[in-house]
């Protein structure tokens, strides 16, 4: 772990993985909830780091984290996100012949996995989620598309995740969803925020 101060009243954590991401963004969001971190305005986890902004003293903090005690998340944290989707991608069959599977069978194994929103970006409302096995895992398309559908459910290396707006993409797209992910005039705007559980399910005809 290694944090680095930004500005005056900030603090960048480094970490190594995505799982000790989350395990520092939950507890950094359980101490400031009883009031162990006056102050902190924005805790925003990314792939490998947490900003923490809104400290009087960053440096404290800094000296500090070394000897938490930091638990690993618990499955069952964070509310849960049930997303409805469509299984109609186009690289659905491409998806299913790197896997050994049929076609006819993704669904269900794509329905069995519970992910969480890791860290958001790229897009308002895009969530990067984690929990997807190695062995399922798919390198981005050598050739990006120059236009992915909002609503789009795709893959790319370690992630899934939806766009929440048409775009260039490069990911695999596996499926579509109706779901707003981004409404500025909801509240919250975002439908997913780092932390949430999310589990998709087919949509009914």
């Amino acid at each position: 772990m290694r944090a680095v101060p930004v500005g005056r009243r900030a603090l960048l954590v480094e970490v190594e993985t995505s799982e000790e991401v989350a395990a520092l963004h939950g507890e950094l969001l359980r101490r400031r909830a009883v009031g162990a971190l006056p102050g902190v305005d924005d805790i925003v986890p990314a792939a490998r780091t947490v900003l923490v902004d809104g400290l009087d003293d960053p440096q404290a903090l800094a000296a500090e984290l070394p000897h938490w005690t930091i638990p690993r998340p618990r499955a069952e944290d964070g509310p849960e996100r049930v997303i409805r989707m469509r299984f109609d991608g186009p690289d659905l069959d491409e998806v299913a012949q790197v896997w050994g599977i049929a076609p006819g069978e993704l669904p269900g194994l794509f329905e069995e996995i519970v992910f969480r929103v890791a860290f958001c970006g790229f897009a308002p409302g895009f969530g990067y989620l984690t929990g997807l096995p190695g062995h399922l895992r798919l390198p981005r398309r050598a050739t990006p598309r120059t236009c992915v559908p909002a609503g789009s459910v795709a893959l790319a290396g370690p992630y899934a995740g939806v766009y929440p707006r048409s775009s260039p993409g490069g990911w695999q797209l596996i499926g579509s969803t109706d779901a707003v992910l981004w409404d500025p005039s909801r509240e919250p705007a975002a439908l997913l925020a780092p932390g949430a559980r999310v589990r998709f399910r087919r949509a009914a005809r």
